[in-house]
C-alpha cells in the first residue's frame, strides 16, 4: 500500500534533554505573546489557567470518564484548564474537578491535549520508567514465542513490532525490528522529550547494529514536531532484510513505507499462501511484493501485482528473484489502483483470488464517510472482478473505520456488485501487534475473506 512520505535530513545524537517533572515545581514563568506563533496549525488554543501555579491539568466536571476506563487519551474540549505554563512534552498531573488525582500525561498543544503515562500518582516519570515499559514489551515478545528473539544480534533476519505504542503503555512510541536493524517512529510530543532516553534504552537491551528514526508521519504536525529521518544509534548497512516464514525481503528501511515494512500482515500473507493453489491472483496495492511472493510460493498460476510506486515494484521484483520464485507467473504494473480496476472490468478480465491493501483512508472517524465512499469503490470493483467462487481478501487500515463499519461498506459494495459473499475469515494484526482494552483505537487493522457464490 503506497504513499507518499516526506523525506529529511539525517539527524544527529543529541544529548538528552533531562527529565521534567513537576511534582516539587512550584512556579514557571508565563509564556510570551509570541508562543501561538509556534503551535501546531489547526490546534486548539489552551485552556489558560494560573500561570503561577503549579502545573496541572483539570478536567471539565464530568469529563472524566474515558479516564476511569483507563483509555490514555485526554481530548481538548474535555479540558477546563492547565495550570502553570507548560510547553509540549512536560509530564504534568491530571486531576477532576474536585482536584482529584487521575492519571500523569504528556502535555501537547493539539486536539489531543494530553496522553497518559501512569495512572498510579506515586509513580515517577523517569529513566526507569521507560526502561520498566521497554523491557515489559520485550518480555511480551519473547513470552509469546513469536517468529524470532525480541531483539538481540543474530536474530535470524525475522520481523517483529517491539513496541506497539498506547498498547504497551508508551503512547506515540512504535518501534519495529528487522534484524540487526531497529526502526524508533515517534508520534507524540511525550516521547519526543524523552527521545535520547528511549534510544538509549534500546540500544543497551537490544544491542542492535543501527537504530534508524522514522519520525516523518504527517500527523507529527498536529503537535508541532518537525520531521526527521535518519540514523539515531550505529550505523545502517547497506542491505537490510527481514526472514518472514522463510521468505526473505528487502527493507528500504530510509525511504519505504512505515517503518519500511508491513509487519503487521505476516499472518494474514501467510493464509493467502495456503488458498493461492491453481488461482489466478489479483494483488492491488503490492508494495514490495509481500502478498505477491506467497501466493507464488503457494502455487498460484498467475499474480498481478499493482502499485502506484516503480520503486516499490522494484524491489518487490528482487524480493521474486532474492526468493528463487517462478518470475514468469508474475506480472507487474505501475499505475493508479482506482483506474487499474476499471481498466480491468471493462477488459472482463477475472481473477480467483483478489487482494485490496490500500493505504489508510481514514486517520480518525472526521475522515470515515470520504474513505467510505473509496472503501466502497474499490470492493465494488474487485467483486466484479472475481469469478464465481473466488475469494476476496479486503482490509482497511484506517483507524476511523470501526470493524462493524468496514463490513457495513463491504455488505454495500457486494449488494451493488449484484453478488452474494460469504464471510469466511475476519483479519486483524498479527500477535506482535497487541491491542489493549481499554484502547480500542489500537486494533486499526481490520480484515476481511470473503467467497462469492459459484
Amino acid at each position: 500500500m503506497t504513499a507518499q512520505k516526506i523525506k529529511s535530513p539525517s539527524t544527529p545524537r543529541r544529548p538528552s534533554q533531562g527529565n521534567r517533572d513537576f511534582r516539587n515545581r512550584t512556579k514557571r514563568s508565563g509564556k510570551s505573546p509570541d508562543d501561538h506563533k509556534n503551535m501546531p496549525r489547526g490546534a486548539p488554543q489552551p485552556h489558560t489557567g494560573v500561570a503561577t501555579a503549579q502545573p496541572c491539568i483539570t478536567l471539565m466536571e464530568g469529563r472524566e470518564k474515558s479516564l476511569l476506563r483507563r483509555h490514555p487519551w485526554i481530548f481538548s474540549g474535555a479540558v477546563e484548564c492547565v495550570d502553570g505554563a507548560p510547553v509540549s512534552g512536560d509530564t504534568l498531573p491530571v486531576r477532576n474537578a474536585q482536584g482529584e488525582f487521575l492519571a500523569w500525561a504528556a502535555y501537547a498543544s493539539s486536539q489531543i491535549t494530553a496522553r497518559v503515562w501512569s495512572w498510579r500518582e506515586e509513580e515517577a516519570i523517569n529513566t526507569e520508567f521507560f526502561r520498566s515499559r521497554i523491557a515489559s514489551a520485550l518480555a511480551l515478545r519473547r513470552d509469546l514465542l513469536l517468529p524470532s528473539p525480541a531483539c538481540g544480534r543474530g536474530a535470524g533476519g525475522e520481523g517483529m513490532r517491539l513496541i506497539h505504542a498506547e498498547s504497551d503503555g508508551l503512547p506515540g512510541l512504535v518501534v519495529d525490528q528487522y534484524g540487526d536493524v531497529l526502526v524508533m517512529q515517534i508520534g507524540s510530543a511525550g516521547v519526543e522529550r524523552w527521545r535520547d532516553t528511549c534510544a538509549d534504552i534500546l540500544q543497551e537491551l537490544c544491542n542492535p547494529a543501527c537504530i534508524y528514526e522514522r519520525s516523518d508521519s504527517d500527523s507529527r504536525t498536529l503537535e508541532g514536531l518537525e520531521l526527521r529521518n535518519g540514523v539515531l544509534r550505529g550505523m545502517l548497512p547497506e542491505n537490510v532484510e527481514v526472514t518472514e516464514h522463510g521468505l526473505r525481503f528487502k527493507v528500504d528501511v530510509a525511504h519505504g513505507q512505515k517503518t519500511g515494512f508491513y509487519l503487521d500482515q505476516r499472518d494474514n500473507r501467510a493464509l493467502t499462501e495456503t488458498l493461492a493453489r491453481d488461482k489466478d491472483v489479483l494483488n492491488c496495492f503490492c508494495y514490495t511484493g509481500g502478498f505477491s511472493l506467497y501466493a507464488l510460493r503457494g502455487g498460484a498460476k498467475s499474480v498481478l501485482s499493482i502499485d502506484a510506486s516503480e520503486e516499490a515494484l522494484q524491489l518487490a521484483q528482487r524480493n521474486v528473484e532474492l526468493n528463487g520464485l517462478d518470475a514468469s507467473r508474475a506480472e507487474w504494473q505501475c499505475a493508479d489502483v482506482f483506474a487499474a480496476l476499471r481498466k480491468l472490468r471493462d477488459q472482463n478480465r477475472k481473477f480467483d483470488l483478489i487482494i485490496l491493501d490500500p493505504p489508510k483512508f481514514a486517520p480518525t472517524a472526521a475522515f470515515a464517510e470520504k474513505a467510505a465512499r473509496g472503501y466502497k469503490d474499490i470492493n465494488l470493483l474487485g467483486f466484479k472482478l472475481l469469478r464465481p467462487g473466488g475469494l476476496l481478501f479486503t482490509y482497511s487500515c484506517s483507524g476511523g473505520i470501526s470493524e462493524d463499519l468496514f463490513q457495513k461498506i463491504i455488505a454495500g459494495a457486494a449488494l451493488d456488485a449484484g453478488v452474494d459473499a460469504q464471510i469466511v475469515h475476519h483479519l486483524h494484526a498479527a500477535a506482535d501487534h497487541p491491542v489493549l482494552l481499554s484502547f480500542p483505537e489500537g486494533a486499526y487493522l481490520k480484515g476481511l475473506v470473503l467467497r462469492v457464490a459459484g
